[in-house]
């Protein structure tokens, strides 16, 4: 297989963010299928190969670039044109296009579902993002009630619904970078998470939400949103609990109600296991298997599926219209 080249502007704590993270969980289990590098683009690291440099050697069919930073990505595919070039799809929303001739590997359904749409005669596939094995229920003593992260939480969630639920639990914020995240789910009962009105400022979508599921994976109960990615494995009522549910008052309840209870929501280890190393080493070896495949035929191959643009769109319009006319005056 050619070797990947999983492209980030960089990779220190000023680009540390879940989709870079993610990006890099990938990587590391990439390196299990096929040879694999980081490579930055725009900070220099000594510990990581620069893009710019790799340009300069001469031949690079036996590589893939893999770009995946959603408001680089119309400049970065333009620059790699003519090479191969993967993009590792996240969150939707930021308007771009992509040519059919970049393969698309979504981290959801969600993703998938709206590339499948805007991009219908690109190779499309699923690899969701990774839960590694450190998020699982430890059977620890859980001294914190409810577990709130203030970073991408909703107006709602910080001075509605914490200021009354505070009142009756103890109840935690955090509002700064946690190295170790797992050990703090594994000490809550409750997490909350609502990002939906975060994402919609940001004009993007939710990609996955990794939080919730670590949450999950390590025992806790969830009260989340379900926008975007989300809705790929939360399952309102069966392993979570929707939040901001019509009145602070009613959310409240059923907050405390689950604190108490004797048979709390949780994930299944079958849902679980899609997340987890050995299913995503399995998938990634067969679409990186299609995908280098497509790469070796892509030479010899003409482009003749035309896409839907808005030109053809409103040809499709008129004729659909033209025929219904026709229908018309035919009972006429």
């Amino acid at each position: 297989m050619r070797t990947l080249y999983f492209l980030v502007p960089g990779t220190t704590k000023k680009f540390a963010c879940g989709g870079l993270f993610a990006e890099l969980k990938t990587f590391e289990l990439a390196k299990q299928v096929c040879p694999s590098q980081v490579v930055t683009y725009r900070q220099q690291e000594s510990n990581h190969l620069f893009l710019d440099d790799i340009l300069k050697q001469d031949n690079l069919d036996n590589m893939i670039f893999v770009i995946s930073w959603g408001f680089d990505v119309p400049k970065l595919a333009k620059k790699l044109k003519g090479y191969n070039m993967v993009y590792h799809a996240h969150s939707t929303g930021y308007g771009f296009k992509l040519p059919s001739s970049i393969p698309i590997i979504t981290v959801s359904r969600n993703s998938m579902g709206y590339w499948g749409q805007k991009a219908p005669n690109a190779l499309i596939y699923y690899l969701p993002n990774h839960i590694s094995q450190e998020f699982n229920n430890l059977n620890l003593e859980r001294d914190i009630d409810v577990l709130v992260q203030a970073r991408k939480s909703s107006d709602y969630l910080l001075k509605q619904l914490i200021p009354s639920l505070g009142k009756q639990c103890n109840l935690v914020v955090i509002n700064h970078f946690v190295d170790d995240l797992s050990k703090l789910f594994n000490r809550s009962k409750v997490y909350l998470y609502d990002s939906a009105e975060y994402w919609a400022q940001q004009r993007v979508s939710e990609g996955f939400g990794l939080q919730p599921m670590e949450a999950l994976a390590s025992g806790c109960q969830v009260f989340s949103s379900i926008n975007g990615g989300l809705s790929d494995y939360l399952d309102p009522g069966f392993n979570c609990y929707k939040i901001a549910g019509y009145s602070t008052e009613y959310d409240v309840k059923r907050i405390l109600n689950a604190l108490h209870s004797s048979q709390p929501l949780s994930l299944s280890p079958q849902v679980l296991a899609e997340y987890r190393s050995d299913n995503i080493i399995q998938r990634l070896g067969v679409i990186l298997g299609e995908i280098n495949l497509f790469f070796d035929h892509k030479p010899q191959l003409v482009g003749d599926i035309k896409d839907l643009t808005q030109l053809k769109m409103a040809t499709l319009f008129l004729k659909k219209l033209s025929k219904k006319l026709r229908s018309l005056l035919d009972k006429q």
